[in-house]
């Protein structure tokens, strides 16, 4: 298995034989936190209860419950999770960088400010807007702001036609800080329902779920999706290296430009609707890579798995941690993910000064 070898330094895949089971389990413990996550919360929920809310066949206390909140909060949850992990997972393809997700690069930040100038300037929007429009308007416009940082990233970062990852990386974090001024600056103007609207939507969460929620996120990132999950040779090639990519036929600044696009697209999409929820995308990509080796055919649905399941996990934590109270989603994330984070920075420290 030379290619693989090359692509991950020696790592090989620790079960190639049983990856179909890995799915196989992968989807039970979904299916199993799915069914937790309509279950479980401030009332419990029995399992023709939750029977009932999806077939719409009753309209008692519990069947109303899983319709109209728990249902559309897991599907939200689904859509997420899949977006965020798709995007970390192609990002730290295409960057070759482990340490890489959507905010690396000022796709989440970027989303964040649309959103956030679309709540400090909602009146004035939705007066020059049709009514059926204005679902769209948060989206659109968290996508708008992703898309014009991770253009700008990219366009500064590109010299003679190539694009440099080191520059790129340091860019991204050069524009992450403009970003947390534009939102410090948008706090500022803001007025206390706006601020509280604001605060409420920058913590991440899932509360705000509903239907037609739903139908936009899961359409914006379907699209993006759909083109991810076929790039898995183009990101296993870029794990050469550029130039061996290069000369292997792949247009690699193409294939940049596109993972770009369509993360900026799915992580605007999502962060519209949930608000910003970090290191899902950093941690979802490594415990694939770990369980289903490094091909990124497998890695790419094993990630979007592992991201749906941990979301979900982090806000069936929260919602009942200390109820009634619902602390953020962020929280939860940002409380694993830290320590995850530091984990893998110092575990590729130690390898590279092993390897120096």
């Amino acid at each position: 298995m030379p290619l693989v070898r090359a692509m991950t330094g020696g790592f090989t895949p620790p079960w190639p034989s049983k990856t179909p089971g890995i799915f196989v389990l992968l989807l039970g413990v979904l299916i199993v936190v799915a069914l937790a996550e309509l279950a479980i919360g401030p009332v419990n929920l029995s399992l023709q209860e939750i029977i009932a809310g999806i077939s719409l066949s009753a309209d008692s206390q519990g069947s109303i419950i899983v319709s109209y909140i728990r249902a559309p909060r897991l599907a939200l949850g689904l859509v997420v999770g899949t977006a965020l992990a798709l995007s970390g997972c192609a990002l730290q393809g295409v960057l070759r960088n482990p340490l890489a997700d959507p905010g690396l690069i000022g796709v989440s930040t970027g989303a964040s400010v649309g959103a956030l100038s679309a709540i400090v300037f909602k009146d004035v929007m939705l007066g020059m807007l049709p009514p059926e429009s204005h679902v769209y308007v948060l989206p659109i416009a968290a996508f708008a702001g992703a898309g014009v940082v991770t253009g700008f990233v990219f366009s500064v970062s590109r010299r003679g036609g190539a694009t440099s990852i080191a520059t790129l990386i340091l860019a991204g974090v050069a524009v992450n800080a403009i970003a947390l001024a534009m939102i410090g600056s948008l706090i500022y103007i803001s007025d206390d329902q706006q601020l509280r609207d604001m605060t409420f939507w920058m913590m991440g969460s899932l509360g705000a779920a509903n239907w037609t929620l739903v139908t936009v996120s899961f359409a914006i990132v379907a699209v993006a999706a759909f083109f991810l999950f076929r790039m898995g040779r183009e990101l296993d090639l870029f794990q050469l290296g550029e130039r061996a990519a290069y000369h292997s036929g792949l247009d690699t600044e193409r294939t940049k430009r596109k993972v770009a696009v369509l993360c900026a697209l799915a992580v605007g999409g999502v962060t519209a609707a949930a608000g910003p929820i970090g290191f899902i995308g950093l941690m979802a990509p490594h415990m694939a890579r770990l369980i289903v080796g490094p091909r990124h055919a497998l890695v790419l649905p094993a990630a979007a798995l592992m991201g749906t399941i941990l979301l979900l996990m982090a806000d069936l934590g929260v919602r009942n941690a200390v109820p009634p109270a619902e602390p953020p989603i962020g929280l939860a994330t940002s409380m694993i993910g830290g320590p995850f984070f530091l984990w893998l920075l110092l575990t590729r420290m130690k390898r590279d000064g092993l390897n120096a």
